[in-house]
């Protein structure tokens, strides 16, 4: 068994994987060993469906060194009009693969090691069978904590009658041709992005089944665009936010009030969502995603046979169809663990469902802090969301860590110029000399803050949640 060695191990060349190692090699001279099972970087990106599209703007993803795509592009036309591009899938792995040959590769100071499984205690086997140990000099990096399992990973999750035919939306342009009905699985993203495609492509929308167990609250994209042209948009949105929280007596309060304000959408105003995922969507895909009447909310499908369908306990009709499998969770949500810990990093989400930005951030903080009591104070994790309630405690918790970065004048310089955060213009860098004013302007944040989070302390409490800390 050989060996080889470097300052930092990181376990997978995805997109958390791909921004820890560009902001480590951007800001130290360290040397990254990076390490992952795929042929090229882009983890779950490798194995998306074809016309998945980024639901966020192409600004505020990939590497913190290097723009995803044309940042000032806006599209002229589609569901999307009006806003910052969104990045196709197979861009996003053209970018990926760009960035490791252009940017990465060429500073000298990382071995790429693709088509290579890690078998724990630093020893990894590449793909001719040899096995290797890395000698870390400093840190092994698990970038895999968070992996995202998409549907073309695995089987679906219900049974299904001979010559029944199911699919994953990888194979959805495929197989879609011939068929006179469709029945969508899932109400997460993916599941709205197979009914945009389908109307998108002349599927009338009385072809459509959507068996959705759950409703989700969406986030309005209008309010997550950057850039100066939006940024009273942005900023009138959280005081939306604020004002909402501050009026709310109850959670179903809360969610009318934000949903009036046009913070949150939900699919259908007549159904009180029971899930939240961070999903985003436009106004326009909105209007389309409720043009579809057939909507079965009985639970889980449990098997599609030829002329009928169980779906949690219920026997329904059904004729010929070509069901389509969207029933991963989306973004993982496993307990959260000290991000620094002795040899180890874990990265994990340290804004609400921002992990590249967060792995960024991670790597930021551990080339410029001394300690790890220091960096798990400013690198706390934030669990995935899945209930409405969670959207609560993401805001608490974002509030939170704002202020222990802003309290920083060198870290609030830093999130100033990183490409990836979507907060960049929000809060003013004051100059030196300003220390008095930048106080006080720190302190007039944290009352309101502070006032914020005691309402959200109060609303979680009524729904059963633990009580919280103050910021």
């Amino acid at each position: 068994m050989t060996s080889i060695e470097a300052d930092y191990l990181v376990i997978g060349a995805g997109a958390m994987g791909m921004a820890f190692v560009d902001t480590l090699l951007t800001e130290t001279d360290a040397t990254v060993v990076l390490v992952d099972a795929n042929h090229q970087p882009g983890g779950h990106w490798n194995s998306v469906y074809p016309f998945v599209r980024l639901h966020q703007p192409s600004a505020y993803y990939g590497v913190n060194s290097h723009a995803l795509g044309n940042e000032d592009a806006i599209d002229r036309s589609g569901f999307n009009e009006g806003f910052f591009e969104l990045a196709t899938g197979h861009e996003v792995c053209a970018y990926y693969d760009r960035v490791m040959r252009d940017r990465m590769l060429p500073t000298g100071r990382l071995t790429y090691l693709p088509m290579t499984r890690y078998l724990g205690d630093n020893r990894i086997r590449t793909l001719d069978g040899a096995e290797q140990t890395v000698t870390v000099g400093r840190r092994t990096v698990d970038a895999t904590y968070l992996l995202t399992v998409v549907q073309s990973m695995r089987r679906p999750p219900f049974s299904v009658a001979d010559g029944v035919a199911v699919v994953a939306p990888n194979d959805l342009p495929r197989h879609a041709a011939g068929h006179d009905h469709f029945t969508v699985v899932g109400g997460g993203k993916t599941g709205m992005d197979c009914v945009l495609w389908l109307l998108h492509n002349g599927i009338p929308a009385d072809r459509l089944r959507w068996v959705r167990p759950r409703d989700s609250w969406l986030l309005n994209r209008a309010n997550i665009q950057p850039g100066p042209d939006f940024a009273p948009r942005l900023r009138d949105a959280m005081a939306a936010r604020m004002q909402a929280v501050a009026d709310a007596d109850t959670l179903d309060d809360l969610f009318d009030r934000l949903e009036a304000a046009e913070v949150l959408f939900r699919l259908d105003p007549s159904v009180r969502p029971t899930m939240y995922h961070c999903a985003i969507v436009s106004a326009r895909e909105l209007e389309q995603l409720r043009r579809v009447g057939d909507v079965v909310r009985l639970g889980r499908i449990e098997h599609a046979g030829h002329d009928h369908v169980r779906v949690g306990g219920a026997t329904l009709p059904a004729g010929a169809s070509l069901y389509v499998d969207c029933t991963t969770q989306g973004l993982p949500r496993p307990p959260s663990v000290p991000v620094f810990d002795g040899d180890r990093i874990t990265l994990q989400s340290v804004r609400s469902c921002q992990q590249v930005f967060s792995s960024a951030f991670i790597a930021h903080v551990e080339a410029a802090y001394p300690d790890d009591a220091t960096r798990n104070a400013l690198c706390v994790p934030i669990t995935h969301p899945d209930a409405p309630v969670d959207w609560l405690r993401h805001m608490r918790e974002d509030n939170v860590a704002t202020m222990r970065w802003l309290r920083d004048p060198d870290l609030s310089a830093w999130l100033d110029t990183a490409r990836l955060n979507a907060a960049r213009t929000l809060f003013p860098v004051f100059p030196p000399g300003k220390e008095r004013v930048r106080d006080k302007a720190i302190g007039a944040l944290a009352v309101a803050l502070n006032k914020a989070n005691a309402a959200l302390d109060e609303l979680m409490a009524d729904a059963g949640e633990p009580d919280q800390s103050r910021v």
